[in-house]
């Protein structure tokens, strides 16, 4: 992978979300110690269990977070795109990691050392305040999530999960159905707490049944109401 660096107060990841509650000193504090590393799909940006060394601001690409427990299976808890940050909490809570965050696309993604990042939260009430607003954030999507899976088979949550990503991940376009992100069917069955021959067997049934297309193993919604309803209110039993 190779190394670049970019001034943040030019970078649109540096204008929106997290930091754009830092001043311009504080900007180019920042500007001057991180860098900017070009990964390809496969590479780790952190490991369950091992020490943060600082924060990761998505510039491009997209980034899977996983949790792998006593079972040793994986879980996909939320995966992260452009203008997205990753390992703010363990910094926070100065803990180990306790996901592997894992590049599924080609990425940009910049890093900010720990003392730096620390530092500036020190001198900035206003963005420490923003920033547990994120932590916050995250809890609340994360307790949204579970509260969906909650006692729903295989086939609703699959229906759930390719609705979710087709409003957070659809192709450019306001009336595009098609999802904009290149997952792998293991993937898919990380995130549904499945299998990958069950998620397979669904979304074969779905084809089927007229609710999505797959075209170059990209997955295109169809019926997004009656994906609903199977999210919802099916007897399906798995």
């Amino acid at each position: 992978m190779s190394e670049m660096h970019l001034q943040c107060q030019i970078c649109l990841s540096g204008h929106m979300s997290l930091l754009s509650e830092l001043d311009n000193k504080e900007m180019t504090k920042i500007a001057s110690r991180k860098s900017r590393v070009a990964y390809k799909k496969g590479q780790i940006l952190y490991y369950q269990g091992t020490t943060p060394m600082g924060l990761f601001c998505i510039h491009s690409g997209k980034v899977k977070v996983t949790h792998v427990g006593q079972n040793d299976k994986e879980q996909i808890l939320y995966i992260v795109k452009e203008n997205d940050f990753l390992g703010y909490r363990s910094l926070l809570s100065e803990e180990l990691y306790t996901m592997t965050a894992t590049v599924i696309e080609e990425a940009e993604i910049c890093f900010i050392p720990k003392e730096d990042f620390l530092e500036v939260i020190s001198s900035n009430p206003i963005f420490m305040q923003k920033l547990l607003k994120y932590v916050c954030h995250d809890l609340g999507i994360m307790e949204q999530k579970l509260s969906q899976f909650i006692g729903k088979n295989v086939r609703e949550r699959l229906a759930s999960v390719l609705l979710m990503l087709k409003e957070t991940y659809k192709m450019e376009g306001e009336k595009s159905e098609s999802i904009a992100i290149n997952l792998t069917r293991k993937d898919l069955a990380g995130i549904t707490g499945s299998t990958t021959e069950t998620v397979i067997r669904l979304l074969s049934e779905f084809k089927d049944e007229g609710l999505v297309a797959i075209e170059n193993r990209k997955i295109r919604v169809i019926e997004s109401e009656k994906l609903s309803h199977i999210a919802n209110f099916t007897s399906y039993n798995d």
